[in-house]
C-alpha cells in the first residue's frame, strides 16, 4: 500500500466530517434573505437543466435525472412543512428553522457520491481504463437530481413564503 492510498484512506473521513459539520451548520436559524432564495433557485435548478441538456445520448441517466429531481421536489415540500417559520415581527427579519436531518442527508447523498467517484477516479490511475464522467452512472446523475431538486423547491417554497407575506402586509 502506497503513502498515497494511505493518506486517501486517513483523509476521506476527515473531509466526510467537515462536510457534515458545515451542512449541519446550515440546518440551523437562519434569516431569510429574498436575493439569497432566489439565487438557491436558479443555481439548483440549473443544476438539473445544464445537464439534462448534456444527456440527450444517454436516456438512462436522463431518466435518473428526472428521477431524481422528481423525487427531490416530494423531499423539498415535505422539508417545508416540516420548517419553521418565525414571521412574528418584520421589523426584526423573518426568520426559519429548517429540518435539519432531512437537509443534512440529501446533501450526504451526494457528497458521498462524489467521494466514491473520487475514489474510482483515484483507483483508476495507471490502468488503461478510462476515468468515469460525472454523467456516466445514472446512479450519479440520480444523486444529482435529488439533491437539486430537493433545495430548488425548498428555495422555491421560501420565495412564495415571503411574496405570501408581503402580500399579506400590503392587504393590512
Amino acid at each position: 500500500m502506497s503513502i498515497t492510498t494511505l493518506a486517501l484512506i486517513l483523509l476521506v473521513p476527515v473531509l466526510v466530517w467537515r462536510i457534515y459539520s458545515r451542512l449541519k451548520a446550515q440546518m440551523q436559524r437562519q434569516r431569510s434573505i429574498m436575493s439569497r432564495h432566489y439565487t438557491g433557485l436558479l443555481v439548483f435548478a440549473a443544476m438539473i437543466l445544464v445537464p439534462a441538456a448534456s444527456l440527450g445520448d444517454r436516456p438512462y441517466a436522463l431518466l435518473a435525472l428526472a428521477g431524481g429531481a422528481l423525487f427531490g421536489i416530494i423531499l423539498g415540500m415535505l422539508g417545508l412543512r416540516r420548517t419553521r417559520f418565525s414571521e412574528n415581527d418584520a421589523e426584526a427579519g423573518y426568520w426559519f428553522t429548517p429540518d435539519p436531518r432531512l437537509g443534512v442527508l440529501v446533501g450526504m447523498v451526494l457528497v458521498a457520491r462524489l467521494i466514491y467517484l473520487g475514489i474510482e477516479i483515484y483507483m483508476n490511475q495507471g490502468s488503461n481504463l478510462p476515468n468515469p464522467r460525472f454523467s456516466d452512472s445514472p446512479l450519479t446523475t440520480y444523486c444529482l437530481g435529488l439533491t437539486a431538486g430537493y433545495f430548488a423547491a425548498y428555495s422555491a417554497g421560501l420565495v412564495r413564503w415571503r411574496l405570501r407575506l408581503r402580500k399579506a402586509i400590503g392587504t393590512m
